[in-house]
């Protein structure tokens, strides 16, 4: 699904966290918001999930305003760094936990929530964690759990607030090539809140860079590098420029 945001502000007192910020996601598509901290990135982020209002402005997905719609009812999935999974039930359990918690004439059948749980841990690579507990994996298979719970309630958007800023160099990499292609099987729209350069560039399609409120420009990887909008972009991707210039032995 596409997501249209137009002209989002929002203010906590005097302080303005977001100043008219605007975004076109189109369907399918993997987007980055990147930039320092406090240059309003998550906060978008809530806004876009509902667990936050925007003083100003609408939210359209598929051309549906949802800009009021409680956090519940849009049914985005979304992933938080802390994991957030329950310790007392198996893997199994934890993704099918939001497939149990809908109306009885929602919920599929115990057959069919089974299924979609096995398949969808097989997509993650984690079948054979089924039936073992949180306690008993490590951080990146944890994430990849949570992950996959997120996807089990068949989001209509993903959403994912600095998923692996947790975890060491070496599983993060490892973790963003398999977010990448289980977003690229299941077809879903995905939005990721990242101050990682190197992470956002390797990972999504388009990659907006914020700055005070603002989305200084928006733009795959290869425009951004080549023809930055402001000196705020150019500054900051510098650090990115010289880690490829390393990369390709220049």
């Amino acid at each position: 699904m596409g997501l249209n945001v137009e002209n989002i502000s929002k203010s906590y007192g005097n302080n303005l966290v977001l100043d008219g910020v605007s975004l076109d996601i189109e369907p399918g598509e993997f987007v980055a918001l990147l930039g320092p901290s406090g240059s309003g990135k998550t906060t978008l982020l809530r806004v876009i999930a509902g667990l936050q209002f925007a003083d100003a402005g609408r939210l359209l997905l598929d051309n549906d305003d949802i800009t009021g719609l409680e956090a519940r009812l849009r049914r985005f999935g979304v992933v938080f760094q802390s994991y957030a999974l329950f310790e007392h039930m198996s893997v199994a359990d934890n993704v099918a936990f939001g497939l149990k918690m809908r109306p009885r004439w929602a919920r599929p059948s115990r057959a069919d929530m089974k299924k979609r749980v096995d398949d969808l841990l097989a997509l993650a690579e984690i079948g054979h964690l089924a039936g073992r507990y949180p306690s008993q994996l490590s951080g990146g298979q944890r994430q990849r759990v949570a992950l996959t719970r997120a996807l089990a309630i068949e989001p209509r958007l993903l959403l994912l607030d600095e998923p692996f800023s947790a975890l060491d160099k070496k599983i993060r990499k490892g973790l963003r090539t398999a977010l990448r292609d289980l977003q690229r099987k299941v077809g879903i729209s995905a939005i990721l809140v990242t101050h990682d350069q190197e992470e956002a560039f390797e990972i999504a399609d388009r990659i907006a860079i914020m700055s005070d409120g603002r989305i200084e420009q928006f733009g795959t990887a290869d425009q951004l590098m080549r023809e930055p909008a402001s000196p705020f972009v150019a500054e900051f991707l510098e650090g990115m420029a010289n880690y490829e210039n390393q990369g390709a032995g220049i």
